[in-house]
Parts: C-alpha cells; structure tokens; sequence
C-alpha cells in the first residue's frame, strides 16, 4: 500500500525516510520495521514489472488492431522526452489507452533515431503484428519516421493494404498550424499583449495597481490574467480573450502608470475583439479535437467542413486584417487537406447522421 501510494501522489523514495512520517508510523505501531529508500525502490520497480506483464498480456489478448500516437516532448530544464500511448477497443467495446513508454529521448531527433527508438518499444511490448496506425505532429522527422517504420512493418508483412492507412497526421496539431499561419499577420498585437500580461504577472505591487483600476472603473476581476504558450494557438487566444475582458482596466493602468508601454491602442483593441470573435470558431474546434476522455473520430470531417466555410467566408470580409489571415490560413488548409486520413472518412460514412455528406463535399473542394 505505501508503494502506490508512493506512485498516486508522485512522493520521493526518501518520504519514508523523514521524521515525522516515522513518527506517524511508531504511534500508529510500536513495532513498526521502518522500509528505507533503497528498498521502496526496489519494490517500485517490482510493482511496475509486475504489472508490465499484466498490461503484455493484456495486449497480446486483443483480437483486433492498436493504433499508436506518439509525441516528443521539452521539460523545463530542455531535457527530451518521447511517448508512446496505444489505443484499441476492448472485447466489451470500450475504447482503452495505455502509455506504453515514457523515457529520455536526446537530441536529435531525426527520422532515423526516432524510428529506431518506436521499434524497439514495438518490440519490447511484443505488439508488431497488431499495428493498424500511428498519429503524429506534423514535422519532417515524423514524416520520415512513419516511413521507416511502415518499411520495416511491411517487409513481414504486418501492416493491412501495405501500409496506407498507416499514417494519420494529428487534427489538433494541423489545426494549431493554420491558426499560426493566421496570427503572423498580427503578430505585432499580440508580442503587445504578451509583453503587457509578462509586465503585470511580473510582481505582485503591478496586479494591486491593476485591481485598484478595478475599482475606479467599476469592474470586479473574476477570472485571472493569461500568458500564453508561444507554440499553443490555444493559449494565445486565451491569453487575448482575457485581455479583452479587462480592456478598461489595462486602458486605466497605462494611463495611471507610464511603465505599461504595451498596452494596445483604442483602433488595436478594436482589431483585436474582431479577430478573437473570428478565432472563437476555431477554438471550439481546437477543443472537440484535443478531447482526452473520449475524441470522436467522427466528427473530423464536421469539425473540418466547418473551417473550410468559415474561411471561404471570411476571405471576404471588408475588414483587411480578417480577410488577410483567413487567406493566410485557407492556403496552411489545403496544404495539409491534400493528406488527410481515408479511416477519417470511413469513420463519418459509418456515423448514420451524414454517411456520405461531408465525403461528397470535400470531394467537391
């Protein structure tokens, strides 16, 4: 019980070691054997092998295929990560996921490496022959490794159809590239709003001066201020939403205090509402695509129709600014329209709502 809850709450081995959890054990039992680091480390690592072998056995069971997503990731300190997570339906026709690997992952990381590194995760989960897909960003290096490893899968002959459902490029990701494409054309008001919420966020004498201009403009602050993740579009829009909300105190702290220099004019401001009403579509899409309790494979056309509208409409909007990224964006779309994913489109014709609605209409475009 003290190992998983040393796993549940993310505790260090030395928890066991401190005094006053010492203590709780001594009163709780007298003769208490204290466990030391070394062994709650041991026995950690024999709870994982324990349930290695369960969770191999688990997938050795499926009768049906497990599609794969995998994801680099940047810690703080720019130490490299990969993961690896399988996704398959189960024998009473729940959707499951496991992560199957999280380890170091150096740079570089090339096609090659990366290739190299999925096989042998394939390999050591002994799950080669029940491959049907795996999801990646979208980058060259992710590119060349899904054709690595549909080589390699293909010459045992392991992949259905040779391997042409194998790929499936990520919809959060291909979403956050078109809205990027979109922001350059802006990207001077936001760098504004970004230095704006760094200065505020900065000390704790700037957020008292910004909820004193609370008061004297008759606003109460209900959510906090964001600053966003460069790489996340998300982020941004949440980061500009939340300054459009309190745009009259920001306009009242530059006013008061010279030191705010960023903070966007009356004319941005208003550029900027327009902009976040025209982003609000996308954002509601970002957040049906990156769903974790359960995305829904078909509504991917549906979410893809309603960009594709939006856009065209919006290319001809009287406002420059608005007709600029939606032109900006409407050529990132079709860049990566040219390959999407057929199992996408199996998946709406099977949903009785549309069957072959959306097929038709995007093979119209």
């Amino acid at each position: 019980m003290l190992v998983e809850a040393i796993i549940k709450h993310n505790l260090p081995f030395s928890f066991v070691e401190n005094e006053g959890i010492r203590k709780v054990f001594n009163y709780l039992n007298s003769d208490v054997k204290h466990i030391f680091m070394n062994i709650l480390k041991a026995n950690v690592l024999k709870l994982y092998k324990k349930e290695k072998v369960d969770v191999k056995k688990k997938l050795k069971s499926i009768p049906d295929r497990i599609c794969l997503t995998s994801d680099l990731w940047t810690s703080v300190t720019s130490e490299g990560y990969i993961c690896l997570t399988a996704h398959y339906v189960d024998e009473n026709w729940e959707l499951k996921n496991i992560i199957l690997n999280f380890c170091p992952m150096p740079p570089s990381h090339t096609g090659t490496l990366l290739t190299e590194k999925i096989l042998s995760f394939l390999e050591e989960w002994g799950i080669e022959k029940k491959i049907f897909s795996i999801t990646l960003d979208n980058a060259s290096n992710n590119d060349n490794c899904q054709d690595f490893i549909k080589k390699k899968l293909n010459e045992g002959g392991l992949l259905l159809c040779d391997g042409i459902f194998f790929h499936v490029r990520c919809g959060a990701h291909i979403l956050n590239l078109i809205v990027q494409e979109g922001l350059k054309v802006i990207d001077d008001l936001v760098i504004k709003i970004r230095e704006t919420m760094k200065y505020l966020k900065g000390s704790k004498i700037r957020m008292c001066r910004f909820d004193e201009c609370a008061k004297i403009v008759g606003m109460k602050r209900t959510k906090g201020l964001c600053l966003d993740v460069c790489t996340r579009w998300n982020a941004t829009y949440d980061m500009i939403d939340s300054a459009i909300r309190y745009r009259s105190m920001l306009n009242c702290l530059a006013e008061k205090y010279v030191n705010l220099k960023h903070c966007p004019s009356r004319d941005e401001w208003n550029r900027v509402e327009r902009i976040t009403r025209f982003l609000k579509h996308f954002n509601v899409i970002t957040t049906l695509f990156s769903r974790t309790d359960y995305p829904i494979a078909n509504q991917y056309f549906q979410g893809l129709s309603q960009i594709e509208l939006l856009l065209l409409e919006e290319m001809e909007s009287q406002d420059s600014f608005i007709s600029n990224m939606a032109e900006h964006m409407k050529g990132k779309f079709n860049k990566y329209w040219d390959c999407y994913s057929v199992v996408l489109a199996c998946a709406i014709v099977l949903d009785p709502r549309y069957k072959l609605d959306y097929v038709d209409l995007f093979s119209r475009i």
